[in-house]
């Protein structure tokens, strides 16, 4: 089949997949998957105003937003593995930045390889799962890293031979007077087009993966990218203090940002830091939405728009001095929503309220390819959500952390924190009509009880369990 007769047909099966799946035999659509690390859902269109993302905006215009969508951890390498395999994490499986899917969940077949054992060419470019070598047998050719390696251009900036020594590294943040392609993301776009055009002059359907790294620190972006940004625009978070009566396992000491060059050791950055982080941060994803704008013009200008789907997600949020925490890690709204956006070839855009999880993903692209659904799978197909946006979500959405397991349902998020025998040792309840800061711990007052024990019992029967 030629490539408009083929370009044609997915367009009209994907329009169908929303009324009915599909079915086996019948012709497959692309996907393109595009992770970036560290993204929350600071754009355009989630209603930032002091975003400047006009292609992740472009891309939200054509598809269905998540607005409430959630991280089942937020720490990259165990978000990133629960996502490609649908399963929830546990104490056990996808406890931090190294996880492995591979290692954390043997035998389960993860998206990519489902997709490659359903005759699909699979590649992941730049920073997909954690590990390059994870479930290296679901890609059609070796995962590929890029090669660039220094984050930061001034040579002011380059760290000294005894910072190396200590483990000390560069400035958290840079504005440097250099061009998009001197940066490592630029590099994964290289590499990403070059991949696209060999997958057009096919006939095999494809599932590529491009993983972006900014915003992760350091906050390095061309200056141009810090020039959309005026300083007298950006404003520390109303809710930068704690919260009141927040347990002491709520709060972490973010060392990721302490590792770098002029952080104290220990206690808060100066209002003059906090600022040029924001600043910073929102320049790096201004740098990283242009990256993705270049991708997405590669897909319409080799003709594979029309039966491409597109997925773009957030590994997991990031706190911006929000409760006084420089990272992710933690339990909080801040953290554990993300962006989530999935464009569907002749199908209508819209906006979904409901509340959704990352392990939703997994299914929702295997009904919408016709391919079957493995019994291990713990997500829920969003095919429902984007024939129709407006209809209700799921009853709550399930996540953990270190010590910390979370319910976020319509109107609360309620947090358990146990010691490592198991023993529940605090708790944490926020009402998120009434204080979406998270800014008052309800857990510990008496008419909140009734709350506290519904939740609990509705976190207990939803978590994640061993296989």
């Amino acid at each position: 089949m030629g490539r408009p007769l083929r370009q044609l047909s997915t367009t009209l099966l994907l329009a169908a997949a929303l009324a009915a799946p599909l079915r086996a035999g019948e012709g497959r659509p692309n996907v393109l998957l595009i992770a970036i690390d560290d993204l929350r859902p600071e754009l355009g269109c989630y209603g930032a105003e002091g975003a400047r993302t006009p292609n992740i905006d472009r891309l939200a215009g054509q598809g269905v937003v998540f607005e409430r969508a959630y991280c089942m951890v937020p720490s990259c390498g165990a978000s990133r593995a629960s996502l490609m395999t649908s399963l929830r994490p546990t104490p056990k499986r996808f406890v931090n930045f190294e996880s492995r899917a591979d290692a954390d969940a043997p035998g389960i077949t993860t998206l990519h390889l489902l997709f490659r054992q359903s005759g699909y060419t699979t590649l992941s470019d730049g920073k997909v799962l954690h590990e390059r070598e994870d479930s290296a047998e679901g890609w059609s050719r070796p995962a590929w890293l890029p090669e660039t390696s220094k984050a930061l251009h001034a040579p002011e900036n380059q760290p000294t031979s005894a910072e190396r020594d200590r483990s000390w590294q560069s400035p958290p943040y840079e504005a440097a007077d250099a061009p998009d392609d001197d940066y490592i993301d630029a590099e994964t776009l290289r590499k990403a087009v070059a991949d696209l055009g060999a997958l057009a002059a096919q006939e095999e359907p494809f599932f590529l993966a491009v993983g972006f790294y900014r915003p992760h620190l350091p906050f390095a972006a061309p200056k141009k990218y810090w020039d959309l940004h005026d300083p007298a625009g950006i404003h520390l978070p109303s809710n930068h203090a704690p919260p009141t009566g927040a347990p002491k396992e709520a709060l972490h000491p973010w060392l990721e940002l302490r590792n770098f060059r002029g952080i104290p050791a220990e206690g808060p950055v100066t209002d003059e830091t906090a600022l040029a982080l924001i600043r910073g941060y929102r320049a790096s994803v201004s740098f990283v939405d242009a990256q993705v704008g270049r991708l997405l013009d590669e897909l319409a200008r080799l003709g594979l728009a029309d039966d491409t789907i597109v997925v773009l997600v957030g590994d997991h949020g990031w706190s911006l001095g929000e409760h006084g925490m420089w990272s992710k890690g933690s339990c909080f709204e801040t953290v554990m929503r993300a962006p989530l956006i999935v464009r569907v070839p002749g199908t209508k855009s819209g906006r979904a309220s409901g509340l959704v999880e990352f392990i939703d993903v997994y299914p929702t692209l295997c009904e919408l390819s016709g391919l079957p659904i493995p019994a291990h799978v713990q997500g829920t197909s969003l095919v429902p959500l984007l024939k129709e946006p407006t209809r209700a979500g799921k009853a709550a959405a399930i996540g953990r952390t270190r010590s910390a397991e979370t319910i976020r349902t319509e109107r609360y998020r309620f947090t358990e924190f146990t010691n490592p025998r198991g023993r529940i040792v605090s708790r944490m309840l926020y009402d998120l009509e009434k204080d979406p800061g998270e800014s008052s711990n309800l857990a510990d007052q008496p008419e909140h009880a009734s709350t506290v024990a519904e939740l609990q019992k509705l976190l207990g029967e939803g978590k994640g369990k061993d296989l």
